[in-house]
């Protein structure tokens, strides 16, 4: 560490160099990197809609409609010109409307009404629409153009359109809240105007390059681009406060300014080690999630844990020795107190704390397992745009929603008994099939190849199913094991299906199996750490019951409110909130085991509880800042549920650690004493009364 602490002080301007044109490069890789929008994109390749979407981009022409759009007011051959307008604009490649269910020069009373209604109803029309993958936000702009107000335009394509647009703007606009605060819990934290601005150049510095190399992926979820640069910054903001600090710290004791830095860096080496190592392992727990958006955001974090560790080593380390003379002339006194005696205070609260705890811990660990989950975008759309069922402003049109079926191509007979038996289902509105909409008396091969190429490839037949459900809830769920079942049965060597309920369907499958491995890995992975960071045997188990029961309680509290709440903001923040807020119990358990060797458990206690509550309150503000800005800032659900999880599940670790925390490692003392290798606590004073009774039989 000697070495490396003075290279970094002899090449401090290489490095500043090296970092800063870095920092330039990722800046404009940055520009390129390709935001995915698709959630149904991260579903595993053995998914059954992930098949079923490759055999129908590798054996049919046509893509699954992915809009829907309403024009009031027209006549049927005004309907039908429109059709044909949509068809010509740049980023619509098909529109399925009645003329492909019906020939319109005879008398629609002579269809079937649940196929007719389904398309042209008391002169509206309802069109389903193919709006080209990764144009999507130009395509409804088409739409809407051609529109103008005479209908609307919904479905995955629009949601998509209305997350696009939002998701930057919205990052812009945390950013722009939480920057000024940060930066004021950091003047209120340091003795230098100078100080706040070198913690958020080396930690932003950091969170360019880790934005900037995800250029060299195939591209990076929209909840990644938005979350990551957020969090990275709350999270890792520790590392350079306890480095400086620890400058800060042996410039006082008189040594000159290189010699201050290079015993700040061996210094805080191992505790930023230790810390960023458990945030580390969190993270990388969502990499084995079956479900590969986690292993999209896991990866993009902890990469960013790795970068901020080596900025906060090697960057801030020759940053600080360059612009020193600042921090000295900005000097300021401290404005937040020392904190000293708040354990005076606190552990009064400790054993009722622990006491409550025994009480809520089993209804809140079972609580939190029983959450209703949200899986979509159509609920947080409906949000965003005023559409959902508490709005005064909802539409009252039918929702109509698509699922492609594959199956086996061979048997018109069977194909035809399928359509006529999917459309006695409840939700079903119509089947687009050969067979329904052609007839089964008509060989395919009499017909000109664009009609059949709608219907047949060469070894499958497209069934198009219309529901009138939302695209998730127990509604549409039902109704897709419905259609399955019945499909099945015609054709048990196997189907396929696609669409957003069936994508949702197979999501909350994956999801389901996943959220016990992820925390399960987290929590082994994070022990072991604890392990041999602290070489204790009993340890490690306090602190993750500290932390593992702020994050019970924190995912128990929608389910108690009755509030479903989006399953990616429940498989983060279990990870999350562990890897961020257990180095929280890590420094006030470091202090401590310290403090014992040299104190009795009551003032080890007390020093440890005045030295570490500052570093402690200001990290745990900072971080659920972060949260509650994304959830005021976010007008999309999804990231805005992650806010409120971890800006109160900060507070509640915050609170754990330094209330109930406490009272474990003074309650459990010798007993952590003994499980722990070369402790080297000193022997308790015997209490008072004993020493009386002491001192009076030896006068005896």
């Amino acid at each position: 560490m000697d070495k490396f602490a003075d290279m970094i002080i002899r090449r401090k301007k290489t490095v500043l160099i090296f970092f800063s044109v870095l920092a330039v490069i990722c800046a404009l890789l940055f520009t390129v990197v390709v935001v995915k929008y698709n959630m149904a994109e991260y579903l595993p390749p053995d998914a059954q809609s992930t098949k079923a979407l490759k055999l129908i981009n590798d054996e049919f022409t046509n893509a699954l409609p992915n809009a829907d759009v309403t024009l009031r007011n027209v006549s049927l051959m005004e309907a039908l010109s429109f059709k044909n307008e949509m068809e010509k604009l740049e980023h619509i490649s098909e529109v399925i409307w009645l003329d492909d269910m019906a020939d319109l020069l005879q008398p629609l009373e002579m269809y079937d009404s649940s196929t007719t209604d389904s398309f042209y109803k008391d002169k509206t029309a309802y069109y389903s629409v193919v709006v080209i993958k990764g144009k999507e936000k130009e395509g409804i702009r088409e739409i809407r153009g051609l529109l103008g107000d005479m209908g609307n335009v919904t479905g995955e394509a629009v949601e998509i359109e209305f997350v696009q647009s939002a998701t930057g703007t919205e990052v812009r606009n945390a950013m722009v809240i939480l920057l000024p605060v940060i930066i004021l819990i950091l003047i209120l934290s340091t003795t230098s105007w100078v100080e706040p601005l070198l913690f958020l150049a080396a930690i932003g510095l950091s969170v360019v390059i880790n934005m900037g190399t995800n250029a060299f992926f195939d591209g990076v979820s929209f909840l990644t681009n938005a979350v990551t640069p957020i969090l990275q910054l709350a999270v890792s903001l520790d590392y350079a406060i306890f480095l400086l600090h620890s400058f800060g710290k042996h410039r006082k004791s008189g040594i000159n300014v290189e010699d201050a830095m290079r015993e700040a860096v061996k210094e805080s080496f191992s505790t930023v080690a230790a810390s960023a190592s458990t945030t580390l392992f969190g993270f990388m727990a969502l990499l084995f999630m079956d479900f590969k958006i986690g292993a999209d955001l896991g990866l993009s974090l902890a990469k960013g844990i790795i970068f901020s560790f080596i900025s906060v080593m090697v960057f801030l380390p020759a940053l600080t020795m360059c612009v020193y003379k600042a921090i000295d002339r900005t000097h300021h006194r401290e404005f937040m107190p020392t904190f000293a005696n708040v354990h005076k205070f606190l552990k009064h609260l400790g054993i009722p704390v622990a006491l409550l705890l025994i009480v809520i811990i089993v209804p809140c660990f079972l609580g939190q397992s029983q959450t209703d989950f949200l899986y979509g975008y159509q609920s947080a759309f409906d949000k965003m745009t005023g559409q959902d069922e508490k709005s005064e402003n909802i539409i009252d049109e039918p929702r109509t929603t698509a699922m492609v079926l594959l199956v086996p191509r061979g048997d018109i007979i069977k194909e035809e008994m399928l359509s006529k038996d999917l459309l006695e289902l409840n939700h079903v509105t119509s089947v687009m099939s050969y067979a329904k909409t052609v007839g089964s008396g008509i060989p395919p091969e009499f017909l000109d190849k664009s009609i059949t190429d709608q219907f047949y490839s060469e070894n499958f037949a497209r069934l198009v199913v219309y529901t009138d459900t939302s695209q998730e809830g127990e509604a549409a769920f039902g109704t897709v094991e419905e259609i399955t079942e019945i499909a099945e049965k015609y054709y048990p060597e196997g189907v396929y299906s696609v669409g957003q309920s069936a994508n949702l369907y197979d999501i909350k499958t994956v999801v389901q199996k996943d959220n016990s491995r992820t925390n399960l890995i987290a929590v082994i992975t994070i022990f072991i750490v604890l392990l041999v960071t602290f070489k204790s045997g009993m340890l490690p188990f306090f602190l993750l019951l500290t932390i593992e029961s702020a994050i019970w309680i924190n995912l128990s509290i929608p389910y108690f409110t009755g509030t479903p709440i989006n399953y990616i903001g429940y498989l983060v923040l279990n990870t999350v909130q562990l890897g961020a807020t257990v180095d929280y119990a890590i420094l006030l358990a470091m202090t401590y085991m310290r403090n014992r060797q040299t104190m009795q458990k009551k003032e080890a206690i007390h020093q440890a509880m005045g030295s570490s509550f500052r570093s402690i309150l200001v990290s745990a503000t900072t971080l659920s800042t972060a949260g509650f800005t994304l959830a005021l800032t976010s007008s999309n659900p999804l990231i805005a549920d992650i806010g409120v999880l971890l800006g109160r599940g900060t507070i509640l670790s915050m609170t754990m650690v330094l209330v109930f925390l406490p009272a474990m490692l003074t309650i459990f003392d010798k007993a952590i004493a003994k499980t722990t290798y070369k402790s080297n606590f000193i022997i308790e004073d015997k209490p008072h009364k004993e020493k009386n009774k002491g001192k009076e039989a030896d006068k005896s």
